[in-house]
């Protein structure tokens, strides 16, 4: 059985007790690199072969789980599994061996940033959609940068960008954003160096242009955090209405 388990965005304390438990219980462990916190990696019980994916090749990688995929195997992920993280081509190649397998979900980068800046993506009236992409570079995006931000009622967090954001900001303006619209980078979201940067499309490259490591853009007018509505949550008219409704029903 091989366990794909989320470590989190940086802080040790983010992963889920279910990826707790299987780092305790891993007879192996394939971490991948310098992003996943090394206090996890202190869970693991004496003996437990650990290995460091940054130096290996899809090959490689294919024939290590192969040799060890009989024992209690973890192959851990920085971030949650489901972005950005190539587990697809590595599902593909256990499904074609036979090896069983296991998704233990996490906390992507995208919500420890939210919560570090004390934000909500989905703010009424404003923006009830998140487009969590990248900025296109040398790694091709098949939607264009274009066609993400025509989609301007949204809020929007861009992965792996930091050094593309001169792009962002001159698509922005082709599209007939204001220069004011909030630009908000979180550098190493989560981590005990965390770092927030908060400006404008017109003003954020300047203050990140010397960030050379991990780094999430936020950009949108959901980053003001002020509701257009009310949310029919919580608002007093909307309560009142459901109470007179279920008493009609009653």
């Amino acid at each position: 059985m091989v366990k794909f388990v989320s470590a989190g965005p940086g802080d040790p304390e983010l992963i889920t007790l279910k990826g707790m438990k299987a780092l305790q219980e891993a007879e192996v462990v394939l971490y991948t690199g310098s992003l996943v916190p090394k206090e996890l990696l202190t869970w693991c019980k004496d003996g437990t072969l650990i290995e460091n994916s940054a130096d290996m090749s899809y090959e490689d990688i294919f024939a290590f789980i192969k040799e060890h995929s009989h024992k209690k195997f973890v192959r851990l992920h920085t971030g949650d599994t489901s972005l950005f993280s190539t587990i697809a081509k590595q599902i593909e190649f256990l499904k074609q061996e036979n090896i069983a397998y296991e998704v233990i979900p996490g906390v992507t980068a995208a919500f420890g940033a939210a919560a570090a800046v004390g934000i909500e993506y989905t703010v009424p009236g404003v923006s009830q959609t998140l487009i969590i992409s990248r900025v296109e570079g040398r790694t091709p995006n098949p939607e264009s940068l274009k066609q993400l931000l025509s989609n301007k009622n949204s809020s929007f967090a861009f992965y792996l960008s930091i050094r593309l954001i001169e792009k962002l900001k001159n698509t922005a303006y082709e599209l007939g954003y204001a220069k004011d619209t909030p630009c908000w980078v979180v550098e190493r979201a989560t981590w005990v160096d965390e770092k927030v940067y908060k400006a404008t499309i017109d003003t954020i490259e300047d203050e990140v242009k010397h960030i050379k490591g991990v780094a999430l853009i936020l950009f949108g007018d959901f980053l003001k955090q002020e509701a257009k509505v009310e949310s029919h949550l919580y608002a007093i008219k909307y309560k009142n209405e459901a109470l007179k409704s279920s008493k009609k029903l009653s």
